[in-house]
């Protein structure tokens, strides 16, 4: 038997998982810095900046990236 060729996946859902790896890095970063800022007792929240502003930069990163991708495969 021969397998059918895979059909690629619409841009549309592509562009919703990457919105949502968005958002799920950004959130998570933000968890993980009020979580340092529990456990070294910081009262500036000053790890909760950091690591969430961290986190923004690298889902833009990785944003820009997939996009490139997707438009160099096209």
């Amino acid at each position: 038997m021969t397998q059918k060729p895979k059909k690629p996946l619409n841009p549309f859902i592509r562009f919703t998982t990457i919105a949502l790896q968005m958002g799920l890095t950004i959130y998570l970063g933000s968890k993980l810095g009020e979580w340092l800022d529990i456990k070294f007792d910081n009262q500036d929240q000053l790890y909760y900046k950091i690591v969430t502003l961290c986190a923004v930069f690298i889902a833009i990163f990785a944003v820009i990236k997939q996009v490139i991708n997707l438009t160099n495969k096209d």
